[in-house]
């Protein structure tokens, strides 16, 4: 699903406009990168946790020449699926098996 399409879900699903719908879509990104440059978690009950999480240095390789390279510490996003998310994933996943 794209982003045209999550709109479109969400108007229908939600009863709202087109353009209701993507300035919702849009308020929810800002809100929870909002609260990740915080260092604040997003918390969705049973649908997922989204984190910044702490990547420590390492040393890698160039897959081209093989060449060990250093890098860099980073921070990440984090995501972790809540249950009923799990659930009905798993319940999918039987029926088209």
């Amino acid at each position: 699903m794209n982003r045209t399409e999550l709109i479109d879900f969400i108007a229908d699903k939600a009863g709202l406009t087109k353009a209701a719908a993507a300035n919702a879509l849009e308020a929810f990104q800002e809100g929870v990168k909002s609260s990740l440059q915080k260092g604040d978690p997003v918390v969705l009950v049973n649908f997922c946790t989204i984190t910044v999480k702490e990547r420590a240095a390492r040393e890698g390789r160039n897959p081209s020449t093989g060449e060990k390279i250093k890098i860099k510490a980073a921070k990440v996003v984090g995501f972790k699926a809540g249950k009923a998310l799990k659930e009905a994933v798993k319940e999918d996943a039987g029926a088209t098996a």
